[in-house]
C-alpha cells in the first residue's frame, strides 16, 4: 500500500556550473510529495502524524529559508569568509554536487531513507509547471554514480 505526504519548504540556490539566468542567486517554494510504501498490520498500517514528526522538522531544520550551496561553487568561500568577518551566521545547506533539483532528489530520498521509511517516489516541484519525479531505482543507480567519483555525503552549515 501507498501513502502519500506532501512538505514544503522555501530555499535558495544557484548552478554555478550553467550560463544562464539559473546561475545566479535565486529561490523557489519547493513542493516534495513522497510517496511511502506500508504494510498493513490491522486496521491501520501508519500514523500520517508518523511521518510528519520527522519529516516536517528536518525540512525545517535543514531547508527551509536556507541558501543550498554546492561546496566547489567559489561563493561558498565567499560566504564563510563573510560569515566569519562579520559574525553573521547565515543558513546553508551545502551539497557535495550542484544543487540542481535532481541532486535535491537525491539527497532528500537519502535523508528520509536513512530516517527509516521505505520511501518508493518522491516528486519535487521546483517551479509551478517543473516537476522531478525520483524513484527508488533513480536513487540506487545515483548512489552508485556518486559512490564511483568518491563524492562526499552532503553537510549542513548554520
Amino acid at each position: 500500500m501507498m501513502i502519500q505526504k506532501q512538505y514544503k519548504f522555501y530555499a535558495a540556490h544557484r548552478n554555478e556550473e550553467l550560463n544562464d539566468k539559473c546561475s545566479n542567486l535565486h529561490g523557489h517554494r519547493y513542493g516534495v510529495t513522497c510517496f511511502f510504501e506500508v504494510e498493513r498490520t490491522g486496521s491501520l498500517t501508519t500514523l500520517f502524524a508518523d511521518f510528519d514528526d520527522s519529516i516536517e522538522p528536518h525540512l525545517k531544520r535543514e531547508y527551509d529559508h536556507a541558501m543550498m550551496i554546492h561546496v566547489k561553487d567559489p561563493l561558498y568561500q565567499t560566504l564563510l569568509r563573510h560569515m566569519k568577518e562579520t559574525g553573521e551566521t547565515l543558513r546553508l545547506k551545502c551539497f557535495s554536487c550542484p544543487t540542481t533539483v535532481e541532486n535535491l532528489a537525491h539527497q532528500l530520498f537519502t535523508e528520509i531513507t536513512e530516517m527509516g521509511f521505505r520511501l518508493n517516489r518522491l516528486e519535487i516541484r521546483e517551479t509551478d509547471t517543473s516537476v522531478v519525479s525520483y524513484t527508488r531505482e533513480d536513487w540506487v543507480n545515483d548512489n552508485r554514480y556518486f559512490a564511483s567519483y568518491q563524492i562526499p555525503p552532503s553537510e549542513s552549515v548554520s
